[in-house]
């Protein structure tokens, strides 16, 4: 036995020895072609970065080289433009050089390597964006292959834990940067003016005691959004502003505050806007959002606790648990769309059983009113509406001319020209985000959708509703949320 086990282990070593031998062999015969027929492919001929802003650098993004050939190659020279003074910065396979150039890089046949790329904007007194460009230049066999490398810069104010003790105006001359929490003391008053574009850090918040008067126009929205402006990439690359919780939230914490939003944007944030006031005895603070789109939160859209609130030809959309929870208040809701389809592989939660639209009356609360008209309450849960009160036929509440979704209809007198789900309902022209397509979620009424022609006249004259979020003229039998059906563009 002993002497079986070793002529065994004699073999094994042989093996080994001769297996080391051949590895270095065959690394030694690797040869390098010299033909300029040989040349270098990449991942992609143009590297482009969306906007960056001064100071803070963007994300890596990686390009591809690939040696196709039959033989290896040796690059000889692999230079950024601008050297040294380039905006942009390359890692190439795994190195750095302040420079930006290397040497004799070689790469086996069949093989590849990765070159890794960031660009950093110097702060500018230029107030517009700024078009950086720059190249990588390759020399192989005396062949000379380029790969472009764009990006737009921008200047940006940054207000890192800024706290407003006065009242003050934000403009649209150039976009805001928050790091920390943004906050306004009580009694102050923070303006947004139209076009002003507010970037929160991770973790950031708009956090108001005061009041807050945002108020954009249709061609110069307010835009409160993360601040990645680049692609995560799942099996296809995904916009930042896609993916939820890229920072905290609005949060109206005012006991008497009267706050205003129109033609605001607000996405991807934790919640959208949290409007709570601990107490619910004497006046309440006021709210009003018209012409706004709340989009795309981990946890909620509209939180309205003890509060009066209006939300007007608004869409509210896709969070993973309510899309609006009301809970003490006046609440009209008009000609708005508030539907719940979060969903998605790139979504960092997923979506809870919670409605799109839960109304709560069980705890102590300020008395409430709710007024539904015009809307339409969707998603892809069986149930998108509760209503929790102790003696519903009492509740005080009007739902009129609305499409709801729910397994079953109500009978209780509140409900009035109500268009209830079937399960043979297209609603929408896109319920659905594909990364491949890139076509997003389009909450415009379908061809066929029951939300055609649902709404009532009346209201829209009332409210001075002629057009919709997007700008587009309501007909003569206009349809019941945010947006009117209009025909697909095509080219």
């Amino acid at each position: 036995m002993i002497l079986l086990l070793k002529r065994y282990f004699s073999a094994l070593s042989v093996f080994v020895v001769m297996a080391t031998l051949l590895t270095f062999s065959s690394c030694g015969d690797e040869s390098f072609s010299t033909s300029p027929n040989d040349k270098l492919s990449f991942s992609k001929d143009t590297v482009t970065f969306d906007t960056v802003f001064t100071t803070i650098g963007s994300a890596t993004t990686k390009l591809l080289v690939y040696n196709t050939n039959k033989q290896a190659l040796k690059i000889s020279d692999i230079r950024l433009g601008g050297g040294s003074a380039s905006p942009f910065k390359i890692n190439v396979d795994g190195s750095l050089r302040s420079d930006g150039h290397f040497s004799n890089i070689e790469i086996l046949r069949h093989d590849s390597m990765y070159i890794f790329i960031s660009v950093k904007v110097d702060p500018t007194l230029s107030n517009a964006p700024m078009f950086i460009e720059d190249s990588l230049t390759f020399s192989t066999n005396g062949n000379i292959q380029k790969v472009k490398l764009q990006a737009y810069g921008q200047d940006v104010i940054i207000l890192r834990n800024r706290v407003i003790t006065h009242d003050t105006t934000l403009t649209a001359t150039k976009p805001y940067l928050v790091y920390g929490n943004l906050t306004v003391d009580s009694t102050k008053t923070l303006t947004l003016k139209p076009g002003t574009r507010l970037y929160f850090h991770n973790n950031a918040n708009l956090i108001v005691y005061g009041n807050l008067k945002a108020e954009g126009t249709l061609d110069e929205p307010i835009l409160l959004r993360g601040d990645r402006l680049d692609y995560v990439r799942f099996t296809y690359p995904v916009p930042y502003n896609y993916v939820a919780g890229q920072w905290g939230g609005v949060y109206l914490l005012a006991r008497s505050g009267n706050h205003v939003l129109n033609h605001v944007t607000i996405s991807s944030a934790y919640v959208g806007v949290y409007f709570v006031n601990t107490n619910r005895d004497g006046a309440l603070p006021q709210l009003s959002i018209t012409n706004c789109k709340l989009h795309n939160f981990i946890y909620y859209g509209l939180v309205a606790q003890n509060g009066d609130v209006s939300v007007i030809n608004s869409e509210i959309s896709n969070s993973g648990s309510y899309c609006a929870y009301l809970n003490g208040g006046k609440h009209t809701f008009i000609q708005s769309t508030l539907v719940n389809y979060y969903s998605g592989g790139w979504q960092p939660t997923s979506r809870d059983s919670n409605p799109a639209v839960m109304i709560m009356e069980l705890n102590k609360v300020a008395p409430m009113q709710t007024i539904f008209k015009n809307c339409i309450i969707s998603g892809n849960h069986t149930n998108e509406f509760s209503l929790a009160s102790k003696f519903l036929n009492q509740y005080d509440g009007v739902f009129d001319h609305c499409y709801i979704r729910k397994s079953e209809s109500s009978s209780l007198k509140q409900f009035t020209n109500i268009k209830w789900y079937a399960a043979k309902d297209t609603l929408f022209k896109s319920i659905t985000y594909n990364p491949e397509t890139k076509v997003y979620y389009n909450f415009m009424p379908d061809s066929v959708s029951p939300a055609r022609g649902l709404a009532d006249a009346d209201v829209i004259n009332e409210y001075h509703l002629e057009r919709d979020l997007n700008g587009n003229l309501r007909d003569d039998k206009p349809d019941a949320g945010a947006y009117e059906w209009m025909p697909t563009k095509r080219f």
